[in-house]
């Protein structure tokens, strides 16, 4: 079971620090906003709703979950550099050396998401907690799905933008897709 909620969690971490990470080129959007900001502001008022947090629960909560985001964003990429080194010297004559840093930001990163729900019951009933670690599912999943459908979370496009022919957009429909032969 510790190893399940280990998993859902790192991936939720993974979904977060992938819409994280800088854009190049691109990081303001023509409008002027950040598309991270935007990010955040709509996953904040998704967990609001999704939690329905009483004004006093919020304010426990909000500081507590920021600074639980920023230690698995930091986590992560400590992770994500530590096996970038281990990718490139795998070869080389450290590779215990850095297979070893790889297992201890994968074990520090494990560690911040045990702590975390801990953190979380001394603000939160633990109902609402539970709630949390569902909603913060359902939002990654709701990214995931727009980016999908050929557009940016949150950005000014919102459809199949770009969408190849015969690819289905939002309804399934491939009128566009090219006919197969049915004597293969």
């Amino acid at each position: 079971m510790k190893k399940v909620f280990s998993l859902i969690c790192a991936l939720a971490v993974v979904s977060m620090a992938a819409f994280a990470q800088q854009p190049k080129g691109d990081e303001k959007r023509p409008d002027g906003n950040d598309w991270r900001e935007r990010i955040r502001a709509a996953q904040v008022a998704f967990l609001t709703n999704e939690l329905d947090l009483t004004e006093s629960e919020a304010q426990s909560f909000w500081p507590v979950y920021n600074d639980v985001q920023k230690q698995r964003r930091d986590a992560f990429e400590a992770q994500q550099k530590a096996f970038m080194a281990l990718q490139k010297g795998i070869d080389g004559n450290d590779v215990n050396k850095l297979l070893q840093e790889y297992m201890a930001a994968s074990k520090k990163l494990d560690a911040i998401e045990e702590g975390a729900v801990d953190r979380y019951k001394k603000v939160l009933p633990v109902k609402k907690v539970a709630k949390l670690l569902l909603a913060e599912e359902k939002f990654r999943h709701q990214q995931i799905g727009r980016l999908g459908q050929g557009g940016m979370p949150f950005g000014p496009q919102g459809g199949p933008q770009g969408t190849p022919p015969g690819y289905p957009g939002r309804n399934g429909n491939r009128s566009n897709a090219p006919k197969q032969d049915s004597s293969i």
